[in-house]
């Protein structure tokens, strides 16, 4: 566990690179609005929440993966009770991670409260890699602290909570990048992984459609809760992308930043 935040940034910053690269050869959709202004208020987002993070781990040590370590030392959690083999405990731990990070994502579109921070996320009007990482630092902190609880609660091995940090990384930059896969390739992938097509449905102008599809990283979810959305009713090239504020000002650090505590 000495090397991992060095692995996890390494993995992250290498799928980022990918996905950025792919997604300007062969893009899904025009852009609205240029990649400097949008990009650098989005990696602004993530430096944000960099810092909140390096925060939280002064104020409370141990955050995820250090949680499941303290978990194991004590003998808490579900999994911590059960001798299962380790690779039953992993994909276990994983696949309940990923249901409650989708029943979160479910519930910050049913809070009032929290959906105020969670359009910051959704009124970028462009998307692409970097909407992935756009996301409200209180959000990231409430997430966080969530997660810390989760893994008390199902105590997990170390190595699970990091396997499924790499894959929940990797599928959101994927599902959010504006690639363009072959629509046969897409019926494959999105059978199990959430597609870029897929994801694009949930990031609709329109709330019947953005009320949809709310996995990261498994499809099945939104399949078994009835929550999913095939298409977008517009098509993929005409639908609208954002929220109600469809001009440069989500382009903006400050405004974006602001977001939840205007009034509208």
């Amino acid at each position: 566990m000495e090397h991992e935040a060095l692995i996890r940034l390494a993995i992250f910053l290498g799928l980022f690179s990918i996905f950025a690269i792919v997604e300007t050869v062969a893009p899904r959709r025009q852009r609205t609005q240029t990649r400097v202004r949008r990009w650098t208020t989005n990696w602004g987002f993530t430096v944000a929440n960099t810092l909140l993070l390096r925060g939280l781990s002064i104020a409370m040590p141990l955050l995820a993966v250090g949680a499941a370590i303290d978990a194991a030392a004590q003998g808490w959690g579900l999994f911590n009770t059960l001798a299962l083999p380790v690779w039953i405990e992993v994909i276990a731990a994983i696949l309940i991670l990923d249901f409650a990070i989708w029943a979160q994502h479910l519930i910050t579109h049913k809070v009032p409260a929290l959906w105020r921070l969670h359009r910051v996320h959704h009124a970028d009007v462009d998307m692409d890699v970097t909407t992935a990482i756009r996301f409200h630092p209180i959000e990231i902190g409430l997430s966080m602290i969530l997660k810390i609880g989760l893994v008390y609660l199902l105590g997990p091995a170390a190595i699970a909570v990091i396997l499924f940090e790499i894959i929940l990384n990797g599928t959101a930059m994927f599902n959010h990048a504006n690639i363009r896969l072959p629509l046969w390739l897409d019926r494959i992938v999105r059978k199990v992984l959430v597609t870029p097509d897929m994801h694009r449905v949930h990031h609709s102008v329109h709330r019947s459609e953005h009320d949809s599809n709310y996995g990261f990283a498994l499809s099945i979810w939104d399949r078994l809760f009835g929550t999913y959305i095939a298409q977008p009713a517009a098509g993929h090239d005409a639908m609208q992308v954002g929220l109600e504020w469809q001009d440069d000002r989500p382009s903006k650090l400050v405004w974006s930043m602001s977001l939840p505590f205007m009034r509208k």
